[in-house]
């Protein structure tokens, strides 16, 4: 049965320039600035005095079959990184996320494609990468073709391609195959309007097919109509965790 579990994770990334006296200093100066109590400041030292970002800290929740979880919160809360946790992308410094069944990913515009290839290749190694037989792989090649409407870029390397372009053949790709477990950054809903209107029905039949969706948007219309649940980040932790209604009326007051 499809689940997530994410318990007491944190995220911390290390600067790498931070023995520079001058970052130093600043940082020392805005850890001594913090009230007690106050939320965690994103640039912290550890033991050994180093300088890193806490990007998320104490994220607990779990995901069952049928929930559909939104993430909201300003840019730089951690979001994007939350997702990226859940994809596998970044690991753990503590705590632990665990995900059971098939997982698909929006999380980026390129989505890991090789920009020397052509477009058809790119949708050839997507194909054995997930293990699709020929049959599989001509329809799916049919599939994204004919819905990212690229013509002859198709056999085009991706580098060639305008962003648009590669956005059409990404999510062509990403929505050609419903997963367990879909997890959605708002990049998806960026594109002009003639392709998001072809675009959306085509989303939301996936959203609709997928047991568990967590989408980071911050679009509220978009959390009410897709979500059952919203979490709220604000520096790097959870402030709330509820129904969309309740968690966004004090998220757009706040």
């Amino acid at each position: 049965m499809p689940s997530i579990v994410v318990d007491q994770l944190r995220i911390d990334f290390p600067l790498y320039h931070g023995q520079s006296r001058s970052l130093k200093r600043h940082v020392g100066d805005r850890l001594s600035s913090l009230r007690p109590g106050s939320p965690a400041a994103h640039l912290v030292q550890d033991g050994r005095e180093r300088t890193i970002v806490s990007v998320l800290q104490d994220i607990s929740f779990s995901l069952a079959p049928g929930e559909r979880l939104g993430l909201i919160g300003r840019n730089g809360a951690g979001k994007t990184t939350l997702l990226r946790s859940l994809a596998g992308i970044y690991e753990p410094v503590h705590g632990r996320v665990r995900l059971e069944g098939s997982i698909g990913t929006l999380l980026d515009s390129s989505l890991g494609m090789n920009v020397e290839l052509t477009g058809r290749e790119n949708i050839r190694l997507f194909a054995l990468h997930g293990g699709l037989s020929k049959q599989q792989t001509a329809q799916l090649d049919q599939d994204v073709e004919a819905f990212a409407d690229l013509g002859s870029y198709m056999d085009m390397p991706v580098k060639a391609y305008s962003s648009g372009m590669t956005v059409r053949l990404a999510f062509g790709l990403a929505t050609a195959m419903t997963p367990q477990i879909l997890l959605m950054d708002e990049w998806f809903l960026a594109g002009d309007g003639a392709f998001m209107n072809k675009a959306r029905e085509r989303l939301e039949a996936m959203v609709q097919h997928a047991d568990i969706l967590v989408i980071s948007t911050h679009q509220p219309d978009i959390m009410r109509k897709w979500c059952t649940r919203v979490i709220w980040l604000e520096n790097g932790k959870i402030r709330m965790d509820g129904p969309p209604d309740e968690v966004l009326e004090v998220y757009l007051t706040a």
